[in-house]
C-alpha cells in the first residue's frame, strides 16, 4: 500500500551543496560543556555513530540513483550524498582529538563499524525481489533515521542554553553547521524513499528499527564515554540525566523527542513541514567552520 503525502512546502527547496568546512580542535576541551561531562557525552555519540552510519547512507543511494525516474529528485539526491561525504569526515576528525585528550573511541567504532558495514551491508541476494526489497529497506531505515538527525539539527540551532552555559564555540559550530545542513536537506531521504516505493508497513516497521537501534547505540555510547572519561572516577549514565537535561535545555526534552514519533508514523507527514530552511541557510551564511574556518 503506497503512502499518500501532502505537497512538500515548495519556497523551502534550495539547491544541496556540499559546503568546504574548518575546525581546529586543538583548543577544545575533553568536557566541552563545562562542568556536565554527561551532557558532553551525550552528544559526543554522535562522533562515534555519524562517520560509519554517513558513509552508508551514501553507498546505499548511490546503489538506488539508477531508480530515480524523477531529475530533480536525483539532483537532490547527489547534493544530499556530497553533504553527507563532509559530514562523515568532519566528525572523523574529532575522533583523534578525543583520543589524545585520553579518551580512546576506537572500541566503541569497531563495533559502529561491523553494525552498518556487516549487518546493513550488502547480502548476497540473487538478482530480482530479494535485491531490491533489501535495497528498499535500506533506503526506508535512512528515512527514519533523517528524520531523526533533522529533529537533532533543528534542536541544536535553537539549543540556546549550551551558549549560557559557556559551551566550546568550535563544537558548537560544528554542530549547528551539521544541524543546520540536516534541516536544509530533511526532505530528501523521504522523498526518495516515497519515489521507490511509499509502502506504509515498510516505513513504520523501519522507524521501528531504526528507533530501537539508535536508543540501544546512543545509551552504550554515553555509558562507554562516561565509564571510560580519564577525568571521571566514577562515571555512570541514566535515563533520569538524560531527563533532567532535557529539562534544562541542554539535551532534547524527553517529551519533545516522543512526540516526533507520531509525527513521522501520521499518514499526512512530510518532512518540509518540521524545522526552517531560512534559519538553516541563516546559520550557514555565518557559521565560521562552514565558511573555511573565517
Amino acid at each position: 500500500m503506497s503512502n499518500t503525502q501532502p505537497a512538500p512546502v515548495a519556497s523551502e527547496r534550495i539547491e544541496l551543496k556540499a559546503r568546504k568546512v574548518s575546525f581546529d580542535w586543538v583548543d577544545s576541551p575533553l568536557h566541552w560543556v563545562p562542568g556536565d561531562p554527561f551532557t558532553t557525552h551525550t552528544i559526543n555519540v554522535l562522533h562515534l555513530l555519524l562517520p560509519a552510519g554517513e558513509r552508508w547512507f551514501i553507498h546505499v543511494y548511490k546503489q538506488v540513483l539508477p531508480l530515480i525516474e524523477d531529475d530533480r529528485l536525483r539532483a537532490d539526491v547527489i547534493g544530499f550524498i556530497g553533504q553527507e561525504a563532509v559530514h562523515s569526515q568532519a566528525h572523523d576528525d574529532v575522533l583523534p582529538h578525543l583520543k589524545s585528550l585520553g579518551l580512546d573511541p576506537t572500541p566503541y567504532t569497531a563495533q559502529v563499524d561491523w553494525l552498518f558495514e556487516k549487518l546493513l551491508g550488502d547480502r548476497t541476494l540473487p538478482p530480482g525481489r530479494a535485491r531490491r526489497w533489501w535495497l528498499l529497506e535500506r533506503v526506508a531505515l535512512i528515512a527514519a533515521i533523517e528524520h531523526y538527525t533533522a529533529f537533532l539539527g533543528n534542536w541544536v540551532l535553537n539549543a540556546e542554553e549550551l551558549d549560557r552555559r559557556g559551551a566550546d564555540p568550535m563544537m558548537l559550530d560544528l554542530l549547528r553547521w551539521h544541524g543546520a545542513e540536516e534541516v536544509e536537506h530533511r526532505a530528501v531521504a523521504f522523498d526518495l524513499f516515497t519515489h521507490v516505493d511509499g509502502d506504509y508497513r515498510r516505513r513504520v516497521r523501519t522507524w521501528a528499527t531504526a528507533f530501537s537501534t539508535l536508543v540501544f547505540l546512543w545509551q552504550r555510547g554515553v555509558r562507554f564515554f562516561m565509564a571510560n572519561d580519564p577525568l571521571l572516577t566514577d562515571g555512570r549514565a541514566s535515563f533520569g540525566q538524560f531527563h533532567r537535561a532535557g529539562r534544562a535545555g541542554v539535551l532534547p526534552a524527553t517529551g519533545d523527542m516522543l512526540r516526533s514519533v507520531p509525527r513521522y508514523l501520521s499518514r499526512a507527514y512530510h518532512p518540509s513541514q518540521e524545522g526552517s530552511t531560512a534559519q538553516a541557510v541563516a546559520y550557514l551564511a555565518t557559521s565560521p567552520g562552514a565558511n573555511g574556518g573565517r
